[in-house]
């Protein structure tokens, strides 16, 4: 997928003040970031020469310029921000990207902007390391988390994945080693955490309409979605995350708005396994189907509007979206069940549908929300699966945190 990271941001200003001797020694940036616009003040000393090929010696002199320079001011404006929007972690990485971008291009110096990076990511309390080989800079960050598809190493016990892999996807690091630059920069130990319990807020003008459409009970339902490109840039370099955090990414402001309420409506006068089978159909059959190597080429698991938005969807992508319109609407108990090449859903109802699946001494109902060869309801699984192995992946409990 091309990187949209660019079109988030549509005002940028940088604003040279001279000194009292007619030189610049102070540079003021301002940039929309979301809903809100982003301002502060770095000196000319936070602004070095960098070399386009970095060694262990480039990085500690960066390192110790920076840190000697007025650069808190600059920090200090980033993590209100944060706190201001309570932006997650991966939001308040794409701020600091665009801030590194503003202070150093990554077209003109990829070091120097990596360096800013990893800098100021430091400084805002993240256990966040440089690595390099003959001709690459890789920037790792402390995680936790069950993180798939990017590199990463252990040090004393601690995982750090790589945050910029992106930039070198066809590499091979075994053939080029990477070399760890120790630099001791205190009270960067924070983990950094993947997960979204928040979307931005985006202007209203981000958003255009996309008409859905699905043939219920031989009846034809229309919507009319609100979509921002801005959602689909955000999750361009997001990892395959753990069950427990996909799941719970939620929909945009605009977006809930658009769609939510219309589904409580036509669902409203339903029984609750009416309504959910309404939910099933609308996931199975208002998007086509197409899986994600087809698709991207790798695996990419879509969040609830990325669903929304694209035009393919696999049955990652809706399983996710299901899952989410199901908690939104009726709060249910739910658990995804992962088999080898496929997952779906299982709903807890107060009589189970169907062949139950149990788990912990509770029954399930197999809710598909993906197209099978068979026309399934509520309760039925399809035949292809009915003798594989699968896993309990994710337990949804409303009230509690999860599995």
């Amino acid at each position: 997928m091309i990187a949209r990271v660019g079109r988030l941001m549509a005002l940028l200003l940088i604003i040279t003040f001279p000194s009292a001797f007619g030189q610049s020694n102070e540079k003021r940036l301002c940039f929309e970031f979301y809903e809100g616009t982003f301002n502060s003040e770095v000196s000319s000393a936070f602004l070095p020469e960098v070399p386009q090929v970095l060694s262990q010696q480039t990085v500690k002199q960066f390192y110790n310029t920076a840190n000697a320079s007025t650069y808190q001011p600059l920090v200090d404006s980033l993590l209100a921000f944060k706190k201001r929007y309570k932006l997650n972690d991966w939001i308040y990485y794409q701020l600091v990207r665009k801030t590194a971008q503003q202070l150093s291009p990554k077209a003109d110096n990829y070091g120097r902007y990596t360096l800013y990076k990893w800098f100021l990511m430091a400084k805002s309390g993240y256990d966040a390391r440089l690595a390099l080989t003959q001709d690459k800079v890789i920037f790792y960050v402390y995680n936790r988390e069950d993180v798939e598809n990017l590199p990463f190493f252990i040090v004393d016990g601690r995982k750090y994945v790589c945050l910029n892999w992106h930039d070198y996807a066809r590499a091979n690091l075994n053939d080029d080693p990477a070399k760890p630059v120790t630099v001791d920069i205190p009270d960067a130990n924070r983990p950094f955490s993947y997960k979204i319990d928040k979307m931005p807020e985006l202007r209203p003008s981000d958003y255009f309409d996309k008409e859905l459409q699905f043939t219920y009970k031989h009846k034809a339902y229309y919507f009319n979605v609100k979509l921002s490109k801005q959602v689909d840039a955000i999750f361009n370099n997001y990892p395959v995350v753990d069950f427990a955090s996909y799941f719970n990414i939620p929909l945009t402001k605009e977006t809930y708005g658009s769609l939510i309420p219309t589904l409580k409506e036509n669902v409203k006068k339903m029984s609750q396994k009416k309504g959910i089978d309404y939910l099933m159909r609308f996931t199975r059959y208002a998007f086509l189907y197409e899986n994600d190597e087809e698709n991207f080429g790798f695996e990419k698991r879509l969040s609830p509007e990325e669903t929304l938005f694209s035009k393919y969807s696999d049955c990652d992508d809706r399983a996710a979206l299901f899952f989410y319109l199901v908690k939104e609407i009726y709060n249910l108990p739910m658990i995804a069940l992962l088999y080898p090449t496929h997952i779906t859903i299982g709903v807890q109802f107060d009589k189970p549908v169907g062949t139950p699946v149990m788990y912990k001494g509770i029954a399930y109902s197999v809710c598909e929300p993906t197209p099978q060869k068979e026309d399934l309801g509520i309760g039925q699984l399809s035949s292809a699966l009915k003798n594989a192995p699968y896993q309990v992946v994710y337990q949804y409990e409303p009230g509690k945190s999860g599995m």
